[in-house]
């Protein structure tokens, strides 16, 4: 199922005004989910023709689970439902910023208010970067 018209020529997909998002050779594009208030990334994930869609005429954001290759309707079991406020694609429309409004506690799976808990906090002397809790010093 793609309800999408096919991406057009360079300035088509660039300048135009017709939504046409590339998808991959996987059939997918990735989506980054932003709080649309704080604007603090939220999750990456990715959706295909079919769960866009579903995303575009639900106003919530349903995505594609690589893991168990099925749509994901977020928070349809956990309760943590991403309202869509907003949904930008890049230049050439091979990637998506989805602005949301998080309810139903945070959206990561392990509890947490987002997935992007941890930051590269330096090099690790062993070889390699070594992480911490984003709201460590």
């Amino acid at each position: 199922m793609n309800s999408f018209p096919p991406p057009g020529d360079k300035k088509a997909l660039e300048e135009g005004l017709v939504f046409t998002p590339k998808f991959d050779a996987d059939g997918l594009v990735p989506a980054m989910a932003i709080d649309a208030t704080t604007k603090e990334p939220l999750m990456l994930a990715y959706m295909n023709a079919e769960s866009l869609a579903l995303t575009l005429e639900l106003g919530e954001a349903v995505y594609w689970s690589r893991s168990r290759k099925e749509i994901w309707h977020k928070g349809k079991t956990s309760g943590q439902i991403q309202k869509v406020v907003e949904i930008r694609t890049d230049c050439d429309q091979d990637a998506l910023v989805v602005y949301v409004e998080q309810t139903g506690g945070g959206c990561c799976h392990t509890g947490r208010n987002d997935c992007f808990y941890r930051k590269v906090a330096g090099r690790n002397p062993e070889g390699g970067a070594l992480l911490a809790f984003k709201n460590e010093q």
